[in-house]
């Protein structure tokens, strides 16, 4: 059979565009491909639940488009498919002085992305929302909320299927030739001709659009794992909803933080350490090749050289309890070492161009057979029916 279109990757990114391109064009021909025997099994089911506002990003950057548009068309979904998620709002908290500036420019961003709402508060208003919270000043951000991500993807799976396209887990993909007017997809299973091919790969995105590609690519995926710890159930009374800090302008992480779950319970985290294999969930996961490839991008030794100080202190914090305890105790004093329990970790996908650059913005590339989405870290997941929807409109030019 003659797939119109077939996706690679059965994560939220993938399903979304299969969902919006079923919603479009109803009469396609979709295939989507997943390795795992289960959707959602990497960064999806990784994820920590929060529906971001969009408040961090560039304005008019694919970041910023996404997730405001995403976060609309996300909670709409909710709705209409019973996914429970509640819109609680968070705080972003300036812990010292000189991150007052920082705070200043995330809130002007968040006007110019126009979220409404927004609030800066003193330590006393702060503390309004969250008793336990330290700091200088800080921001309330409305819009931002919590869901289990992981049901959002299986609602969408069960949609895709319903409209008529075909998913099969358990296909690793392991090659992609272009023709002159079909593609023909390789799997440990079988062979699929399709005549576009949707590249939603995530961890190893970068592997499967070089399949088609005659040159080199111009990036590499550089796995980050984030650890996270759970609060004690007797100690949840100290976080309310969500406690973000200021983050580093220069690292494109948001840094540790409270989060509520969707679910019951608290996690406090991520760290951002780097990972020694992609799917590295675990500290001594480690797979040689991968790593080797990781130490001798040319980009990657850049950005080691660059934030050297700042990775070692992650890595620190990954194998210190007391020094993951003391980063987060910046926002809750309260906090102890004994009040946090092993939690769960999830990698992220950072792409790194070979100059060394740590891509910021979402990274969609696209030829004549294939569209590859590059780059979508956080707030990917947010944003996922909106980049769904731009994938389904770029495809439909093409099939």
């Amino acid at each position: 059979m003659l797939y119109d279109v077939t996706i690679v990757g059965g994560g939220i990114v993938g399903l979304a565009s299969a969902h919006q391109l079923l919603r479009q064009r109803p009469a396609t021909r979709l295939l989507l491909l997943e390795k795992e025997p289960y959707v959602a099994a990497h960064q999806t089911g990784h994820n920590s639940g929060v529906i971001h506002s969009g408040i961090y990003y560039k304005p008019g950057s694919l970041k910023a488009l996404n997730c405001i548009r995403g976060y609309q068309m996300l909670v709409d979904f909710a709705e209409a498919e019973g996914v429970p998620y509640e819109l609680c709002g968070k705080i972003i908290v300036a812990t010292k002085p000189e991150q007052l500036s920082q705070l200043d420019m995330i809130f002007e961003r968040g006007q110019l992305n126009g979220l409404g709402g927004l609030r800066r508060m003193s330590l006393a208003e702060l503390r309004e929302i969250e008793p336990h919270v330290a700091g200088v000043e800080g921001l309330f951000v409305p819009q931002t909320g919590i869901i289990d991500y992981k049901i959002v993807a299986e609602k969408l799976a069960e949609n895709v299927r319903a409209a008529g396209g075909e998913i099969r887990l358990g296909e690793r993909v392991t090659g992609l030739a272009k023709g002159p007017s079909r593609s023909i997809v390789t799997t440990e299973r079988g062979s699929y001709e399709a005549r576009l091919v949707v590249n939603c790969a995530g961890l190893y995105s970068d592997k499967v659009a070089q399949m088609s590609q005659s040159t080199p690519l111009n990036v590499r995926i550089v796995p980050f794992r984030g650890e996270y710890f759970e609060l004690r159930p007797e100690r949840h009374h100290l976080v309310k909803n969500l406690i973000y800090p200021v983050p580093d302008p220069d690292f494109p992480f948001l840094g540790v933080h409270f989060t509520r779950m969707i679910g019951g319970g608290v996690e406090a985290g991520p760290n951002a350490v780097l990972a020694f294999r992609r799917e590295g969930y675990k500290k001594l996961d480690f797979d040689g090749k991968e790593f080797f490839e990781t130490l001798t991008w040319p980009g990657f030794q850049k950005v080691a050289a660059k934030y050297w100080e700042t990775g070692l202190g992650e890595m620190y914090r990954s194998f210190s309890k007391s020094a993951f305890t003391k980063a987060l105790q910046a926002l809750i004093p309260e906090i102890q070492e004994s009040d946090l329990l092993p939690g769960g970790a999830g990698v992220r996908a950072q792409a790194c161009d070979r100059d060394g650059g740590l891509l910021d913005d979402f990274a969609i590339v696209e030829d004549e057979r294939t569209i590859n989405v590059l780059n979508a870290p956080s707030p990917a997941a947010t944003s996922s029916l909106s980049i769904g929807l731009s994938i389904a409109e770029m495809a439909m030019k093409k099939v």
